[in-house]
């Protein structure tokens, strides 16, 4: 008894690990398969073996109807003012149990809570669909076409999907716009080009294949339409430039360094201070200039100091020589801006 006991463990052993090895379809069982099912009944008539009977039954698997939409991660994407071609990212899954077409549109919230939290206060601007055309996980523009549904996607398949547009320049940090991508269950009738909407059967089950929607009410969506959704949005993080400019005068023709004046001979220096709000973007490519005015003389002596900083309002002497002045316009460009923190300027002319 041990022995055929023990090959019994191992046979259900085997047949287990190979169940796990199995993938595993959720759509499950494909639309218009037929299962059969056949009974047999053995008998005898006065102990002598009859022949047997035996009876099937036959029935089709409906269509079931199941669609999700989820954005790729689970965070806003962050964009800066005037940024083109801002994308987000989508995952459209047929998890129905039949090929289907699913059309794909993208819309923009009006106001209200947007995806993550924020609230949606601006539009976007091009808001276009494309669909991963290579398969690449991200968005390469000139590659990936622009559709307006995804043609042919198999049961359990999924496709990427993003939605690309610009971002108006003039947006403040925080600022939401927030996106919702919609799929809809269409009809798989001709490869290229896409079909009639799906529609649920109503009344009792019928011979053929009906269809059932099975689509949730996740993340804000309505059970049982043949249409899902999922959401994402755009937050603005942008840089808050301001500039102050402050003057001191250095000396003068008569007092010197001594209490000087600012009389016609002295010499004035001019500070600009351009600084970056706190919880603010880095601000790049900072160009200044600076028209002298006509009283004035520039003082190449002193020439131009770019990149320091300021104390309780006061720049420092911490500036690196740099810029340039011609035809009366002082000009200089300074380095990355951090969020909090403060770059100068400095130059110096003589009252004339």
């Amino acid at each position: 008894m041990k022995t055929p006991m023990r090959l019994f463990a191992s046979a259900s052993a085997l047949a287990a690990a190979t169940a796990a090895l199995s993938p595993a379809m959720a759509a499950g069982t494909a639309a218009g398969t037929t299962i059969t099912n056949t009974v047999s009944v053995d008998f005898r008539v006065g102990g002598v073996n009859q022949n047997q009977v035996s009876a099937s039954d036959s029935f089709t698997v409906d269509r079931k109807v199941d669609l999700t939409v989820a954005e790729v991660g689970s965070t806003t994407t962050s964009v800066s003012p005037g940024q083109l071609a801002a994308v987000t990212a989508f995952t459209v899954t047929n998890a129905s149990n039949a090929t289907l077409d699913l059309g794909i549109a993208a819309t923009q919230l009006s106001g209200g809570t947007a995806q993550h939290g924020g609230t949606d206060n601006f539009d976007v601007t091009g808001l276009g669909v494309f669909v991963d055309t290579n398969t690449s996980g991200a968005y390469d523009a000139g590659t990936d076409l622009a559709v307006t549904y995804l043609d042919q996607i198999a049961a359990d398949a999924s496709r990427t999907v993003f939605i690309v547009a610009n971002v108006p320049l003039g947006r403040a940090t925080n600022d939401v716009a927030g996106v919702r991508l919609t799929a809809t269950a269409r009809e798989a009738t001709a490869a290229g080009s896409m079909g009639a909407v799906v529609t649920q059967t109503s009344g009792a089950n019928t011979a053929g294949v009906d269809t059932v929607f099975a689509d949730t009410n996740a993340n804000g969506n309505t059970a049982r339409d043949g249409i899902h959704f999922g959401g994402d949005d755009y937050t603005v993080l942008a840089a808050a430039l301001s500039a102050t400019k402050t003057s001191r005068v250095i000396s003068d023709p008569f007092n010197l360094t001594t209490d000087p004046k600012m009389i016609p001979g002295a010499v004035v220096e001019y500070c600009v201070a351009v600084a970056n709000a706190a919880g603010s973007a880095t601000a790049t490519n900072i160009a200044v200039s600076d028209t002298l005015p006509a009283t004035t003389t520039y003082d190449s002596s002193f020439g131009i100091l770019i990149n320091g900083t300021v104390t309780a309002g006061t720049c420092n002497a911490d500036g690196v020589a740099g810029g340039s002045q011609a035809a009366g316009v002082v000009s200089g460009t300074l380095s990355d801006i951090a969020a909090g923190a403060t770059r100068t300027l400095v130059f110096r002319v003589t009252v004339n």
